[in-house]
C-alpha cells in the first residue's frame, strides 16, 4: 500500500481551527484505510501534548506512540490551507501534514519536509499547487538523494568530538531532536551533528530532522569553541539519556499492539466523542455521569508547642489510626475475602514503620509542631517511593499517603468527607486510595477514571475484585473534564469517551446488557466440565492463598486448588508460623476441600518475596539464589515445621505437596527422604510429591526427573523469565517476558512428552493457564490439569468447550513451529 495518494490530499481546504485541520487530515486517513478512526483522537491528543508546527508554515500533526495499534498501513495525508490557520504561539501553518507511521517510516518524509524548508520556494510551492499528483510526488516514498557535501562540511576542524550508535527503535523524530536541540543552546560553541558526510547544526530542528537518522546510523558528535569539549559530553549525555524512554515507549507500542490483538474494544462510538487512553485496570464496559473526587489535601501550619505533648499527640494519633486499620481489615475480610484485606494490614505495617515514627519525632525536637514534622517526613518517604523503577514499589507510595493523611487528620481534628453518589457515576480522580475506594457506596459506582495510578496498585486490584470498569493513568486532560456530563468508560482497553451523544450511550448500554448476559451464561456453565466437542478433558483448577479464596473458587466452577501459596502464612509478620499454626490453617483448606485435589506447595520464599526475620544474607539477584527448595534444604527447622503440619493435615483430606525451585535430580531425591522422616515423626498418610517445572535445566531433563516424582506442576512465571533472560518486574523489559514464546512452549511440550513415558501428570500453575489463547495451547500439548485465578476459570472452561482436541493440537504444533510470541499471538 502507498503511503501517499491523492485521496488523502484536501487542495484549498477552509478550516477554521487547528483542531478542525487535524480532524479532517485524520478523516482523510481513516477513509483511505490507513488508521482506525480511533486514531484520530490520538492525532488530538499528541496535539495537547506536544507542538507539532515544524516550521515554514509546515505542521505535523501525529499520534501518541501507544497508539499504533490502530495504524493499519503507514499513511500521510496532506491538508492545504493557503491563507493559513492559527496553531500555536501566532504561528500559521498552510501544509498540514499529518503522519500516522507504525515505525521509523515517517523519517524519511520528514527529511524531505525539512529540506523542503530550507529551499525558499519548495513549501510555497506546495501550497499554492493545484496539483494533487504535485504533492504526492513530492512526498512520496522515492529516496531523495542526498546533496554531494560542501568541501568546507569535509574539512571542518573541530576542538571535540563524539560518536555514537543511535539505538532508538522509531530513530530521531521530533520529540528527543527537540532535547538535543535544547541541550546544545546552552552552549556557546558551535556544534554540528554529522551522518556520514551529511550535517545539520545541533541548534536547528529542522536540520536535524533534515538527516533522517535512523536505528542503527552513526552519528558523529562536533563541536568547536571554548566550551567544545563540554558541549559535546553534555549533548552526548542527553541523547543517550533519552534512549531509555524512546525504547520504552516502543516497548508500550508494541505491548498495547498485542493488547489490542487479544482485547479489541466490543464498543467504540460511531459519533463525534473526545478519546482519552489511559491504561487498562480492570475490565468491562460502563457509563455514567462523570463524578469527580477531590482527594484529601491539609494545609498545615507549623505550630511547635510544648516537646513532649506534641510528640505523645503524634504517638496517639497513630495508634488510633492503628485501630481504625484494624477494624477497616475486619470488615474487608467478611465483604470482600482476606486477599483484598491484607491491604490494610499492609497499611498497618506501615505506620508500624519505626524509622517513620523516628523522624517526624526528630523534627518534632527540632522545634517543629507535630503535624508539620508528620508530613514533611511523610513526604520525603512518599517522594523517595515514587522515584523507584519498580512499579510495584512505587505503588506503594498511594498506600503511605492514605495511611498518613489519616494521621493527619487525627492531629489537626478534621473529619475525612466522603463522597456521596446518588446516580449511576464515573468517579473521576487524581488517584484514590484504598480505604477511598471501599468507602464508596457501590450501587452508583460504574467505574473509576484515574488520571494517575497504575495497574499493579492496590485501588486498581480493588476494582477487578469489585468488578467495577477502571482505567488509570489517563493524564491531567481527564481532571478537567467536566463534571456532570454522561461519559462511557471501557476498562478493557484503557478508554475514557467523553461527550458522547445519546445515540452512542444507548449503544454502549446495549453492548453491556449483551456483555451482561454473557457472564450470566458462563456463570450458569461454570460447573461443566472443560470439555472439548470431541471428549477430551481436561481439569481446571485454581490458584489460592487461603480456605476462603478456596471456596470461593470451587463457586466459580474450580474443580480443586492446584497451587495453594504458603508464603503468605510468612509474610507480613515478625517470626515464622509454628508446626500447630500452620496445620490449622492446612486442615481447614484440607476440609473445605472436601476431597478434591489440593496441592499445596512449600515455602517459596526469596526472589522478589523477603521476609526480614528470617535474616537471610543479602543477594544481587534473589531470583537466582537461595530461594525455593534451595533455602528448605538450607534451613530445615523451617522444612520440617511445615512438612509435619503438611501431613498432619493430610488425616483431614488428600493433599499433595510440591516443592518449588527445583534443579537438580539431587535436591528431589534428598526431599523425599526428608518428606519420609517427617511422615513418620507425626504418622501420616503416604502423600503424593511433585515439583514445579520453573528452571529451564528440568524441563531440559524431565525425563530423569519424571520416574522420581508423583507429578510436575510448570509454573510459566519463572520458566519464562529463566529461559529469555528477561526479569519480569523489570519496567522495561517485563513486555518481552511472554510465555508464549515458541522457546517456553518448546520446554513445555517437552516435560510432558517425558511425564507421559512415566505416567506422571502434569499440570500447569502459571499465568498462562488462565489466558485463553494460552490455555487452548497448554492443553494441545497435552497437559492434564490448567490452575488459574477464579476469576478466569468460567471462561477458559467455556473457550475449551468450542473447540475440539483435533484443533487445539494442531494449534499446539503450528505455535510450536513460529519464530517468536508475536507468530503465536497471530495464530
Amino acid at each position: 500500500m502507498e503511503t501517499i495518494t491523492t485521496a488523502c490530499i484536501a487542495l484549498n481546504a477552509s478550516v477554521q481551527s487547528k483542531e478542525e485541520a487535524i480532524r479532517l487530515a485524520g478523516r482523510l486517513l481513516a477513509d483511505a484505510g490507513y488508521i482506525d478512526p480511533g486514531y484520530i483522537a490520538s492525532l488530538e491528543k499528541r496535539e495537547e501534548v506536544a507542538n507539532t508546527f515544524l516550521g515554514a508554515g509546515v505542521a505535523i500533526p501525529h499520534g501518541m506512540i501507544e497508539d499504533r495499534h490502530l495504524i493499519h498501513h503507514t499513511g500521510v495525508a496532506v491538508v492545504q490551507v493557503r491563507d493559513g490557520v492559527a496553531w500555536k504561539d501566532g504561528e500559521h501553518a498552510k501544509l498540514i501534514v499529518a503522519i500516522a507511521a507504525q515505525s521509523d517510516e515517517h523519517i524519511t518524509l520528514l527529511r524531505r519536509l525539512t529540506r523542503l524548508m530550507q529551499r525558499p520556494d519548495g513549501i510555497d510551492m506546495l501550497v499554492t499547487t493545484d496539483d494533487a499528483e504535485l504533492i504526492v510526488s513530492t512526498l512520496a516514498d522515492t529516496p531523495a538523494q542526498p546533496p554531494f557535501p560542501a568541501p568546507e562540511a569535509l574539512a571542518w576542524p573541530s576542538d571535540a568530538e563524539q560518536s555514537w550508535s543511535v539505538d532508538y527503535p522509531n530513530g530521531l523524530h521530533a520529540r528527543p531532536a527537540t532535547r538535543w536541540v535544547e541541550t546544545a543552546k546552552r552552549f556557546a560553541s558551535e556544534i554540528r551533528i554529522y551522518k556520514g558526510h551529511e550535517f545539520a547544526d545541533a541548534k536547528a530542528l529542522t536540520g536535524l530532522l533534515s538527516l533522517g537518522v535512523t536505528r542503527g546510523d552513526e552519528i558523529r558528535i562536533a563541536a568547536r569553541g571554548s566550551e567544545a569539549r563540554r558541549a559535546v559530553e553534555a549533548l552526548l549525555e542527553t541523547i543517550q539519556s533519552l534512549s531509555a524512554d524512546e525504547r520504552a515507549d516502543a516497548e508500550r507500542a508494541r505491548r498495547n499492539a498485542l493488547a489490542s490483538r487479544r482485547e479489541a474494544p466490543e464498543w467504540t462510538p460511531a459519533g463525534e466523542a473526545q478519546t482519552l487512553y489511559g491504561l487498562p485496570a480492570s475490565p468491562g464496559l460502563a457509563t455514567g455521569i462523570l463524578v469527580h473526587h477531590a482527594g484529601h489535601r491539609f494545609d498545615v501550619e507549623d505550630q511547635p508547642g510544648d516537646v513532649v505533648r506534641d510528640g505523645e499527640a503524634l504517638e496517639a494519633a497513630v495508634l488510633a489510626v492503628a485501630a481504625e486499620l484494624e477494624k477497616l481489615e475486619a470488615e474487608t475480610k467478611v465483604r470482600l475475602g482476606a486477599s483484598e484485606a491484607a491491604i490494610f494490614a499492609a497499611h498497618r505495617e506501615l505506620l508500624a514503620d519505626a524509622d517513620l515514627l523516628r523522624q517526624a519525632v526528630v523534627t518534632i525536637l527540632h522545634g517543629h509542631g507535630p503535624a508539620w514534622a508528620w508530613k514533611k517526613t511523610l513526604g520525603t518517604r512518599i517522594e523517595a517511593l515514587q522515584k523507584l523503577k519498580d512499579p510495584l514499589l512505587a505503588a506503594r507510595a498511594t498506600d503511605l499517603r492514605d495511611v498518613g493523611d489519616r494521621v493527619l487528620a487525627k492531629l489537626l481534628g478534621v473529619e475525612r468527607q466522603q463522597l456521596v453518589l446518588t446516580a449511576p457515576s464515573i468517579l473521576v480522580a487524581e488517584d484514590l486510595t484504598p480505604s477511598d475506594t471501599l468507602q464508596l457506596d457501590m450501587r452508583y459506582v460504574a467505574a473509576l477514571a484515574i488520571s494517575g495510578g497504575g495497574p499493579t496498585s492496590h485501588t486498581a486490584i480493588l476494582a477487578r475484585t469489585l468488578g467495577l470498569p477502571a482505567v488509570v493513568a489517563a493524564g491531567t486532560a481527564l481532571l478537567a473534564a467536566p463534571a456532570g456530563r454522561p461519559a462511557v468508560v471501557d476498562g478493557s482497553v484503557g478508554a475514557v469517551y467523553l461527550d458522547v451523544s445519546a445515540n452512542d450511550l444507548n449503544g454502549a448500554e446495549a453492548v453491556i446488557a449483551k456483555q451482561h448476559a454473557a457472564r450470566e451464561a458462563l456463570r450458569e456453565s461454570r460447573h461443566l466440565p472443560a470439555t472439548t466437542l470431541d471428549g477430551h478433558t481436561v481439569e481446571i483448577a485454581a490458584n489460592v492463598a487461603n480456605a476462603a479464596q478456596a471456596a470461593s473458587a470451587i463457586e466459580a466452577g474450580a474443580e480443586g486448588v492446584g497451587l495453594m501459596r504458603t508464603e503468605f502464612l510468612f509474610l507480613e509478620r515478625d517470626s515464622a508460623p509454628g508446626e500447630e499454626e500452620q496445620y490449622r490453617v492446612y486442615r481447614e483448606m484440607a476440609e473445605t476441600m472436601a476431597g478434591r485435589t489440593l496441592i499445596i506447595r512449600t515455602l517459596d520464599i526469596g526472589g522478589d518475596k523477603q521476609v526480614p526475620y528470617l535474616n537471610l544474607p543479602h543477594e544481587e539477584n534473589p531470583f537466582l539464589g537461595v530461594r525455593g527448595a534451595r533455602l528448605l534444604l538450607t534451613r530445615q527447622d523451617l522444612l520440617y515445621t511445615q512438612l509435619r503440619a503438611l501431613y498432619r493435615a493430610a488425616a483431614h483430606g488428600p493433599i499433595k505437596i510440591m516443592f518449588p525451585m527445583v534443579t537438580h535430580i539431587a535436591e528431589i531425591e534428598a526431599l523425599r527422604e526428608h518428606c519420609e522422616r517427617a511422615r513418620e515423626q507425626v504418622g501420616g498418610p503416604k502423600l503424593a510429591i511433585g515439583i514445579m517445572v520453573e528452571v529451564p535445566a528440568v524441563a531440559v531433563m524431565a525425563d530423569r526427573f519424571a520416574p522420581l516424582v508423583d507429578f510436575f506442576s510448570v509454573g510459566t512465571n519463572d520458566l519464562t523469565q529463566y529461559t529469555l533472560a528477561v526479569d519480569r518486574q523489570h519496567p522495561e523489559l517485563a513486555a518481552q517476558a511472554d510465555s508464549l514464546h515458541p522457546a517456553v512452549l518448546g520446554l513445555i511440550a517437552n516435560t510432558v512428552a517425558a511425564a507421559k513415558k512415566y505416567g506422571t501428570w502434569v499440570g500447569v500453575c502459571g499465568g498462562l493457564a488462565g489466558d485463553p489463547l494460552g490455555a487452548r495451547i497448554l492443553t494441545g500439548l497435552g497437559v492434564d490439569e490448567l490452575s488459574m485465578s477464579a476469576q478466569d476459570v468460567a471462561a477458559v472452561k467455556a473457550e475449551l468447550r468450542k473447540t475440539s482436541f483435533a484443533e487445539i493440537q494442531a494449534l499446539a504444533r503450528r505455535a510450536l513451529a513460529a519464530r517468536n510470541a508475536d507468530e503465536v499471538r497471530s495464530l
